[in-house]
């Protein structure tokens, strides 16, 4: 069979469009979703925007309005839904609990539809059930409040964002993009990621959490920053790296590098050891014909069990099945 003749039914993703949004974080999916195409150009999503109600306009928290042409049946045709951060959630936010009217919309919701919030979003997530029991995130200053509303809800106000299977969530604001990004590369792979990240103009994996965006007393500017032992590290990779050894890059005790290190990226150096050694295996899986063995090995886990072990504990796949589906088609698409 041609398989170019063969229709391709993209994956629908609905943004759900709720009155206080910011139109930042509303743009965010159709920024990200609009740009992966497959080797014949045509487009790996469709990007739909709906809302609670009727067609109709929908309040933002900025001077304007918007337009929203679809109404919430909408979300029972979608594949992933997400749900932008609002200022304006009420009882949802004060109470945390569910409107009439954002029930019923969430009532189209078909069962095993992939859920993901921005920022303040979680809290409709949170609202109607759906992260009872899971990890979740938000914005660090709403960390708190949600962990106090929703008990049962295993608050981290420490990552960018959380994925747990079908449901994900978010940080604030620019967060969003970290997740939508991290949504192409589990689906496609980082090839198709990394290239929709360099047209977007962002990073295609920031490093850290929102640790290090949390406000904290000013340091002395005298002070020197760990960039250079990152970028130190970071080209040589596929060595045997001690802590002490990125310590006497910047001329540090170990003590003072391992706490400036945790301020400045928001996660342990020997945590972003392992997540660039992941993405750097990931890297190589896609785009090589090298061995598991020669992966590991370049990748700086030594063995491929230990490489075996940190992708299964990352991506939850051995690194064949990982290069089984991501090797050809992240890598026709990337050329797209």
């Amino acid at each position: 069979m041609d398989t170019a003749a063969v229709p391709l039914r993209p994956h629908r993703v609905v943004v759900l469009a709720l009155d206080g949004l910011l139109p930042f974080e509303l743009g965010i999916p159709h920024r990200i979703f609009g740009r992966p195409k497959d080797a014949r150009g045509r487009h790996l999503y469709e990007v739909v925007t709906c809302s609670v109600r009727p067609p109709g306009p929908v309040d933002t928290d900025a001077d304007f309005s918007i337009h929203v042409a679809n109404g919430p049946e909408t979300l029972a045709t979608a594949d992933t839904v997400i749900i932008p951060a609002s200022y304006e959630l009420g009882p949802v936010h004060e109470e945390g609990v569910l409107t009439d009217e954002l029930a019923a919309a969430l009532a189209h919701l078909r069962p095993g539809t992939r859920l993901a919030s921005i920022c303040t979003g979680v809290y409709v997530l949170a609202a109607a059930g759906h992260l009872d029991g899971r990890p979740a995130t938000t914005h660090w200053a709403e960390a708190e409040r949600l962990q106090r509303l929703f008990p049962r809800v295993k608050v981290d106000p420490d990552v960018l964002f959380i994925d747990d299977g079908d449901v994900l969530t978010s940080a604030g604001v620019a967060a969003g993009i970290d997740l939508c990004l991290h949504i192409v590369r589990r689906d496609h792979g980082t090839a198709v990621a990394n290239e929709v990240a360099r047209r977007t103009v962002v990073p295609p994996h920031r490093d850290g959490g929102q640790a290090q965006y949390v406000e904290r007393p000013l340091t002395d500017p005298q002070q020197a920053s760990t960039t250079a032992a990152r970028a130190w590290a970071l080209g040589r990779l596929h060595e045997p790296i001690q802590l002490r050894d990125m310590a006497e890059q910047v001329a540090m005790s170990v003590r003072t590098f391992t706490r400036r290190f945790r301020e400045e990226v928001g996660v342990s150096p020997g945590q972003w050891l392992t997540q660039q050694r992941v993405e750097r295996a990931r890297h190589l899986l896609e785009s090589t014909d090298r061995s598991v063995d020669q992966v590991a090995h370049d990748a700086g886990f030594g063995t491929a069990q230990s490489m075996r072990q940190h992708l299964q504990t990352a991506l939850g796949v051995t690194p064949t099945a990982y290069r089984r589906t991501f090797r050809t088609e992240g890598s026709a698409a990337a050329g797209t």
